[in-house]
């Protein structure tokens, strides 16, 4: 797209001020385009404004509960972008509220105004999961599709940046605790994937370069189990903990009290994600719905990854070694 044209299109980001949200803010103001970040609580996303030029960046209250808000959010946007979704379950915060119902209303507002739409989903979306949050971004992207026939799909592998939920979450635990649960034993395969990268191909489709009503499946240039990566992390974190594989079915139990602390490291539900392997499908590949198809190199782990977990070792940047 024409510098000229980015310079008048209007994108409308829902989620806009979350951990992938920043990225896709920055990748898009980087870009020329004026967006519109549409979250629940405008008046904590100031952070968001000086990613951009004066005026390029602007927010607006909406709640996916609330139709009307949606279609307020999404009036003369040229562009819209669904990024809303939530890890677990909590008062009103539901999988089935929030991620289904709420995509469906983001998917027939931006029909109504005749804007293309990007939604971003998560590999392991399935309707027969033994998950609900895999079930309910799997019935998410069915609706979106019936509302709006050329949407995007994105679909993800684990995220890592220096705000995820994954990595700094491990981290934090063995800096207090003497082992880490290999879930399942520890043998689920994962690809994580970097934000700014999964940021650049939501840009591309903004762009017009992802195909209409295609479903892309977006992971890093390395597979890891969930052993491998724990023991990544304490490698990087340089702390000598004791790998301990928990069975899925005792991990769960553990799971039903965890999942009551404020922010919980895991819930019964997050055990039956790790019982399947989040990694970009053969079908996506050869099709070239991926980043290296979409034109994109994805950044590795160990590129990326040691930049913001040195916070969790005991001497912090310095070398242990040396301080």
């Amino acid at each position: 797209m024409a510098l000229q044209n980015r310079l008048e299109t209007l994108v409308a980001v829902f989620g806009g001020s979350g951990f992938l949200g920043r990225h896709v803010v920055r990748a898009l103001a980087k870009c020329g385009y004026r967006v519109r970040v549409a979250v629940r609580r405008p008046e904590l996303a100031g952070h968001l404004q000086p990613m951009g030029r004066v005026g390029q960046i602007h927010a607006v209250q909406a709640n996916l509960r609330y139709p009307e808000s949606v279609k307020a959010a999404t009036r003369d946007a040229d562009v819209v972008i669904n990024l809303v979704g939530i890890l677990f379950e909590r008062g009103r915060q539901r999988f089935d509220a929030v991620m289904t119902a709420g995509a469906q209303t983001v998917a027939q507002a931006a029909k109504a105004v005749a804007a293309p739409l990007i939604h971003v989903s998560a590999i392991g979306a399935d309707e027969n999961s033994t998950s609900h949050y895999a079930r309910a971004k799997a019935q998410a992207e069915r609706l979106v599709l019936s509302a709006h026939d050329r949407a995007v799909i994105v679909r993800p592998s684990i995220i890592f940046g220096s705000e995820d939920d994954f990595f700094n979450r491990f981290a934090a635990l063995a800096r207090m605790s003497p082992a880490l649960p290999l879930v399942g034993g520890g043998l689920t395969r994962m690809q994580p994937v970097f934000a700014g990268d999964v940021a650049e191909a939501i840009a591309k489709a903004v762009d017009g370069d992802l195909r209409p009503g295609a479903t892309y499946e977006l992971g890093g240039p390395d597979v890891r189990t969930f052993k491998e990566l724990m023991q990544f992390v304490l490698a990087t974190t340089q702390r000598r903990r004791v790998l301990i594989p928990v069975p899925f079915t005792l991990m769960k139990l553990q799971a039903l009290v965890l999942q009551f602390l404020p922010k919980p490291p895991i819930t019964p539900d997050q055990v039956e994600l790790l019982k399947r392997d989040n990694i970009v499908s053969e079908d996506a590949k050869r099709d070239g719905r991926t980043l290296e198809g979409i034109g994109i190199t994805p950044e590795s782990i160990d590129a990326i990854v040691p930049t913001y977990l040195w916070r969790f070792r005991k001497t912090g940047q310095f070398n242990s070694h040396t301080a």
